[in-house]
């Protein structure tokens, strides 16, 4: 039993580390299509809107996709003053109790509270209100539903992490190293 959970783990680690890595390359893109914005604009007095919203859009996406990535990597902002110096078994079990009580209803409610708005642009086929905008505004919407439930599925893969480590059946050689140099 153990065994197929740390397979169900790793396939999740695996799952969010694609994304994140692969979501990174807009950060690229972002600051390309952003000094290309610049130029435009200030050097040569032009301009298009589509080129500025998808700046606007690849951060979005970045952020959001991304959220599952940095999950993984334990590089969301926390007030650790405690838990650094806590044992393993202390901080699973805090773990347990944050994805139960707080993450995954998070990601839930995120998920049906965005589900209506999602829809609703996906209705209309919502695109930019900026003459010259972007086209299908109800596909970055929908990054909100991607965003919940790939963090959900991450938050999933810590709590199985956690309750393994509890349990005392994760390999001590697949902790994850939250110290190395990612990306």
């Amino acid at each position: 039993m153990s065994k197929s959970l740390v397979r169900t783990v790793d396939l999740i680690d695996a799952i969010s580390e694609w994304t994140g890595r692969a979501i990174a390359w807009l950060t690229l893109g972002m600051v390309l299509f952003g000094f290309l914005v610049v130029v435009l604009r200030y050097l040569l007095d032009t301009g298009w809107i589509w080129m500025q919203e998808s700046v606007i859009w690849m951060h979005a996406l970045v952020f959001l996709i991304a959220a599952a990535y940095t999950l993984k990597w334990d590089e969301h902002v926390r007030v650790d003053v405690f838990y650094r110096g806590w044992t393993e078994r202390k901080r699973a079990l805090v773990n347990v109790l944050g994805a139960l009580l707080l993450l995954l209803p998070t990601c839930v409610f995120l998920f049906i509270w965005s589900y209506g708005y999602v829809a609703s642009s996906w209705a209309v086929l919502e695109s930019s209100r900026e003459a010259g905008g972007l086209p299908g505004v109800f596909l970055l919407k929908s990054s909100l539903l991607t965003m919940a439930a790939l963090l959900g599925l991450q938050g999933i893969a810590e709590l199985l992490r956690s309750v393994l480590i509890l349990g005392g059946a994760w390999p001590p050689h697949e902790q994850p190293d939250t110290g190395s140099a990612r990306l």
